[in-house]
């Protein structure tokens, strides 16, 4: 199965859940912070596996980390997947909104100017602040809006400009985050855990986790879970061909 935003750095062992991914065969985006942390992260997934990982600088630490951009432009060639990116507009990051908006903005130019790449993007408190930054950023490449809470206009409008959505067990566990996941095009949605930082029954949840993610979408959809299944395997199949 398919985990598309998962910190698999952040774990206490990471080798360990690398290899219980390997063991179960599944697709797992590794995101980053840092981009100092790529080739540490990368080294998590063994030759031949299906795990592969993303660069990125997490808004929540874009002012301690905006003189990791040039090493960003560096290491950028060489990645297909660029993510954790994007604003967060809650208050406790406020008074690095300036820093966040400028670091978002640079990565989607970079993106953009590398061909586009695939997205993992974090949008909490600042969906509408995010959309504007990709609609000036159109061929940033394809984002994939990880944790969707905006209202139900932003969802709108990220489906209007074609956007993507990663959801897991944490945001489809409230009212919200599921009558969300009920207006997303079900040809744009892949599951994804969160993890470590996501919980699931008091717990860390954990890539395969995303079984409880398709049980949810199941639910939601009102489809049997291995027709959900094929479709979220064809979901990612069209995003990466």
């Amino acid at each position: 199965m398919i985990d598309f935003h998962c910190h698999l750095d952040l774990y206490p062992d990471p080798h360990a859940v690398a290899r219980e991914c390997v063991s179960r065969n599944l697709y797992v985006l590794s995101v980053t912070n840092t981009p100092s942390a790529w080739r540490g992260s990368a080294n998590l997934a063994p030759a031949g596996s299906r795990i592969r990982t993303a660069l990125g600088l997490h808004p929540q630490i874009a002012a301690q980390r905006k003189g990791e951009l040039p090493l960003f432009r560096e290491l950028l060639g060489g990645v297909r997947y660029v993510g954790e990116i994007g604003l967060d507009g809650t208050p406790e990051y406020g008074s690095s909104w300036a820093d966040q908006v400028r670091v978002f903005s640079e990565i989607l130019q970079m993106c953009a100017d590398a061909g586009g790449r695939v997205l993992s993007i974090h949008s909490r408190g600042a969906a509408s602040d995010v959309l504007a930054q990709l609609d000036g950023y159109r061929r940033a490449g394809t984002p994939v809006l990880h944790w969707f809470s905006g209202t139900q206009r932003e969802l709108t409008r990220a489906i209007d400009m074609g956007c993507w959505f990663s959801v897991g067990p944490a945001m489809l566990a409230g009212a919200k985050g599921r009558a969300l996941a009920a207006r997303m095009p079900r040809d744009r949605v892949l599951p994804e855990s969160d993890g470590p930082f996501a919980r699931l029954d008091g717990r860390p949840a954990v890539p395969w986790d995303v079984d409880a993610t398709l049980r949810s979408l199941g639910d939601i959809w009102v489809e049997p879970i291995d027709e959900v299944r094929e479709r979220l395997l064809g979901n990612l199949r069209h995003l990466v061909e």
